[in-house]
C-alpha cells in the first residue's frame, strides 16, 4: 500500500533529484519546457518481472522518443546496482536511484512494508503536469506500454 496519494492527472508532478548512471544527478525540472517524461517506477533491480518490463520499454523507446519523450526508470536500488542492471539488460535509458525513497513516497507508490515502490508509470508533460498514470495492482503485472504511447500521442496533438 502506498504511503501517500498519487498525484492526480493535471496536477504538477513532484520534482525530484536522483542519482543516475555514474552517480550523475538527474532532476525532473531539467526536462521542463523541453521534453515529456515517462517516469517508470519498478520495484527492484535484477528481479524477474523487472527484467522483462524494462527491456519491453527499451523496444518501444524509439516510439517514445519520436513523441518527444525521455524515459527514466526509478527504483530504490543504489545507482551502482541500477547501472549494472541497465548494462545487463542492454538499456539505453537511465535508471535512477531513489535510495532515500523520497520520489517513491512523493508519487504515492512506496510500499511501506516492503520499502520499495510498486510498479507504476507516469507521463509528465513539458509543463511538468501529470498527463497519465498507472499503478499495477499486483507487482507481477506489467503496465501496458501502448497506453503510455496513447497518452504521449494525445499530448502531441495539443
Amino acid at each position: 500500500m502506498p504511503t501517500t496519494t498519487m498525484p492526480e492527472v493535471g496536477q504538477m508532478a513532484p520534482d525530484f533529484t536522483l542519482r543516475g548512471p555514474g552517480g550523475q544527478v538527474v532532476t525532473l525540472a531539467e526536462f521542463r519546457g523541453r521534453k515529456n517524461v515517462v517516469l517508470v517506477f519498478y520495484p527492484l533491480a535484477f528481479s524477474p518481472v523487472c527484467s522483462h518490463q524494462l527491456p519491453a520499454i527499451q523496444q518501444k523507446l524509439p516510439s517514445f522518443e519520436a513523441l518527444g519523450a525521455v524515459v527514466l526508470g526509478v527504483s530504490v536500488d543504489s545507482h551502482w546496482s541500477n547501472t549494472a542492471f541497465a548494462q545487463k539488460l542492454g538499456l539505453s535509458y537511465p535508471l535512477l536511484s531513489d535510495f532515500k525513497r523520497t520520489a517513491s513516497a512523493d508519487y504515492g507508490v512506496l510500499d511501506p512494508e516492503r520499502q520499495y515502490s510498486g510498479r507504476a508509470i507516469f507521463v509528465i508533460d513539458r509543463q511538468g503536469r501529470v498527463a497519465y498514470r498507472t499503478l499495477s495492482a499486483n507487482p507481477g503485472d506489467i503496465p501496458d506500454n501502448d497506453r503510455v504511447l496513447e497518452a504521449l500521442r494525445a499530448l502531441a496533438e495539443h
